[in-house]
């Protein structure tokens, strides 16, 4: 089984540090990128981790707050002069289309590839998007502004046809796609070989959950139940709680909260405020809520077995 892997492009927030860049992440999924929230910083940081930007297929931003949208221009330009032919998708809030509009006319006239926005409902909890490989769902968010954060559900592989059985009741190859569906074999005297005892079944589909900026709320557990990666922010430790609510943030303590009550396999808390000087304290406080929680940082790479 391929791992499923998570490169953090940047973690922190609205305003620059030299520690950290805005928002941006990769899903790498069965050879396809799939990138979520683009802000400034992303081309260098994709370029250092050695990830094709012609590798990424659609895009998808939480919110229309410059941290986690201003390196759209730039990313759209440079895929064009990179000789980029296939279609762009870019899924957002509708709020992002006007932004996406202006970025076109007025940098990218000319290029030679279609972008295509797909408008997200963030209120709702809903398949937005799937292929062969993945369902992505949108999570609503509770922030200043239309939000919404995104879980990757794997989609569940066939079961494997064991090669003895084959081998044992010659089966023919036009028939295994079959078994694996579902199909039980009758053999030439006519008995009946169901198909749990020729295939077994395949790894378990796993799952990842990107929760942006939003004030705390417990529903979201329920969205991403059993998740095995969860990414949610964590702007602000617990003193500053007035300051999260103030600023519609979460603190680490409400994100460790999340994962706890979604029992997720582990969570990476990010999206650091720029007054936060010693990272270890936000992790101190998730770790004493949620035992199995990391740091986000830029260009960590973490796989998803």
């Amino acid at each position: 089984m391929s791992p499923i892997t998570l490169h953090i492009l940047g973690c922190g927030s609205a305003k620059p540090t030299l520690n950290h860049l805005p928002s941006a992440q990769i899903l790498e999924m069965r050879g396809k990128y799939y990138m979520i929230d683009c802000g400034e910083g992303v081309q260098t940081t994709m370029q250092r981790m050695k990830l094709g930007m012609l590798k990424v297929g659609h895009i998808f931003i939480s919110h229309n707050h410059g941290d986690h949208v201003f390196g759209l221009p730039g990313l759209i330009s440079t895929m064009a002069l990179l000789g980029r032919t296939a279609q762009l998708h870019i899924h957002g809030p509708q709020e992002l289309e006007e932004f996406l509009n202006i970025v076109l006319k007025v940098y990218c006239e000319g290029i030679d590839y279609e972008v295509l926005f797909h408008p997200v409902r963030t209120r709702e909890h809903y398949i937005i998007y799937e292929d062969r490989s993945v369902e992505v769902w949108s999570i609503p968010m509770n922030h200043r502004v239309p939000c919404a954060g995104f879980l990757f559900k794997e989609k569940q592989a066939l079961p494997h046809i064991k090669r003895e059985m084959i081998e044992a009741f010659n089966i023919p190859v036009s028939q295994i796609n079959n078994i694996k569906a579902g199909a039980s074999w009758t053999t030439e005297d006519g008995t009946v070989i169901p198909h749990e005892r020729l295939t077994t079944p395949a790894e378990a589909a796993r799952s990842y959950a990107y929760c942006s900026d939003t004030r705390y709320t417990l529903d979201v557990a329920t969205m991403i139940k059993g998740v095995d990666l969860l990414y949610h922010e964590a702007t602000f430790p617990q003193e500053l709680l007035a300051q999260a609510k103030k600023t519609m943030h979460s603190t680490a303590h409400e994100a460790a909260l999340i994962a706890k009550n979604a029992e997720a396999k582990k969570l990476i808390i990010g999206h650091y405020s720029a007054r936060i000087k010693d990272e270890s304290l936000l992790l101190k406080e998730a770790k004493e809520v949620f035992e199995n929680t990391i740091l986000a940082s830029e260009r960590l790479k973490m796989d998803i077995f």
